[in-house]
């Protein structure tokens, strides 16, 4: 049985106790950081967290992996940016965004940000006839 593993924040102990975060709790402050970007469509996850999304749970840690190292955390974003977006540009936008999320509510240090861009969503015929 594998040990249920937290990030231990040192620097914020105090006389109650220590302090801990679930890597699950980095991932769903990653992903709705990343969501946060214009020209993020989606992030895109493994096929059980799809099916989990289409029955109703909604995962917004959804296309992030946390790796716990010894000082600090590195991240893996998987997304789907909007046909017609710098990619280059909105994949730095989403590092710094995260990055700035987590140093803001956890005081994690953030060892590495990869982002996957893993498709395009292109605009459908009927979105571009409701604009017009």
């Amino acid at each position: 049985m594998s040990e249920y593993r937290t990030i231990d924040l040192e620097e914020e102990k105090n006389e109650l106790g220590k302090i801990e975060i679930s890597p699950e709790v980095i991932e769903v402050i990653a992903g709705l950081a990343a969501s946060e970007v214009d020209g993020v469509h989606a992030l895109r996850g493994n096929f059980a967290a799809d099916v989990a999304e289409r029955l109703g749970r909604k995962n917004h840690g959804k296309g992030v992996k946390v790796e716990l190292q010894q000082d600090g955390v590195k991240l893996e974003v998987s997304l789907q940016l909007q046909y017609g977006v710098s990619v280059p540009e909105v994949a730095a936008e989403v590092q710094t965004n995260i990055q700035q999320a987590l140093q803001t509510m956890t005081s994690i240090t953030v060892k590495a940000i990869d982002v996957h861009v893993i498709g395009i969503q292109l605009e459908l015929p009927h979105e571009a006839e409701q604009q017009a």
